[in-house]
């Protein structure tokens, strides 16, 4: 597990393990690949960022994950992996979010893309996302980092 504080300086703990810190989590974040590029969404107050969101009733996280990526962006999932749990102490709140992993086959145009700007395309994410005022502050934090370290290492040589 680790320990770490993010934008807003709340505490951040992550695992890799299964859902260690709720089996039931309200809310879940989708690192999305289409085409060998980073699909993102634009969020209209927040900026750039991986699809997520809640979990709605009678739900579950993962159904979740892929209908966000499809609300947010119009991505079609092929395939999608649970790769961890994050779990936020908030000022207010204190929240569990499940991390998936997604390959996204296309990509369809939409009326509405819900509260975001539907989908962008990116070759690779910058170095200095933590300074870059068009990403999210759900990117600027070590769930990134170490995520894709995780799918660099473990997710990705599964696809090989």
């Amino acid at each position: 597990m680790k320990t770490f504080y993010d934008y807003y300086n709340n505490k951040i703990q992550l695992s890799f393990d299964d859902q260690p810190f709720n089996p039931e989590p309200k809310h879940v974040w989708v690192i999305c690949r289409y085409r060998n590029k980073w699909l993102l969404t634009k969020h209209k107050n927040r900026g750039l960022e991986f699809p997520g969101g809640k979990v709605e009733t009678n739900e579950t996280p993962k159904q979740a994950a892929i209908r966000e990526v499809q609300e947010e962006t119009g991505g079609e999932v092929e395939g999608i992996q649970y790769i961890g749990q994050y779990f936020v102490t908030g000022k207010r709140e204190k929240l569990a979010k499940n991390i998936y992993f997604a390959k996204v086959s296309a990509i369809q145009k939409q009326d509405s893309y819900f509260e975001t700007d539907g989908p962008v395309l990116i070759d690779q994410l910058p170095s200095n996302i933590k300074c870059n005022e068009t990403y999210s502050f759900i990117m600027k934090d070590d769930v990134l980092t170490h995520s894709l370290d995780y799918i660099t290492k473990v997710i990705e040589p599964m696809y090989s």
